[in-house]
């Protein structure tokens, strides 16, 4: 676990050791691909136990990632030293990290940070400088959103450093993955 003081605020995470069972792969030798494709990109996406995250970790899969891309998954918890999330977070991280790989042979990074939903995947976004931010609906109605806030809502607004893929839920059928 490490902590570092940010403007005042202590910033706690825990890094997710990932399978070793995903081998190390070269970056691939494209030789009409440019420099920044060769090498690919950073795409962070939000994660937590909810269908919906899922579903926005696979449209990220379908849609967006290519190879050489490396995805980083986030998951915003109260308490890093709890270590009963910290083990469920994990196996769904190292699940996550083996679909990624047979899928699109992306490699994940994969990170646990205490603190607000919003704060934390604004802020990891500002860290990373990814290529877009991806991160699922919770599935309210507008009127709940603006109510009761929104994290996908609170990134839209604060989020500077990167673009925010607000991905449709789950009941929008499975034609928003394929």
């Amino acid at each position: 676990m490490e902590t570092l003081m940010e403007d005042e605020e202590e910033y706690s995470w825990r890094e997710v050791k990932l399978p070793s069972l995903i081998p190390v792969v070269s970056e691939p030798e494209l030789e009409r691909e440019t420099g920044e494709r060769r090498r690919g990109r950073d795409v962070l996406v939000a994660i937590d136990h909810g269908p919906n995250s899922k579903h926005a970790f696979d449209w990220t899969l379908a849609h967006f990632c290519r190879l050489a891309d490396t995805i980083h998954l986030v998951h915003a918890v109260s308490s890093v030293h709890n270590q009963v999330v910290y083990e469920r977070t994990q196996e769904l991280m190292e699940k996550l990290a083996v679909e990624a790989f047979q899928a699109n042979l992306v490699r994940t990074v994969a990170r646990i940070v205490e603190g607000d939903a919003g704060k934390v995947i604004c802020r990891e976004a500002e860290r990373l400088k990814p290529a877009a931010v991806v991160m699922g609906t919770r599935g309210r109605s507008l009127i709940q959103s603006v109510l009761q806030g929104s994290v996908s809502e609170y990134c839209f607004h604060n989020c500077k450093s990167a673009p925010v893929i607000i991905v449709p839920g789950k009941e929008a059928g499975e034609e928003s993955v394929l």
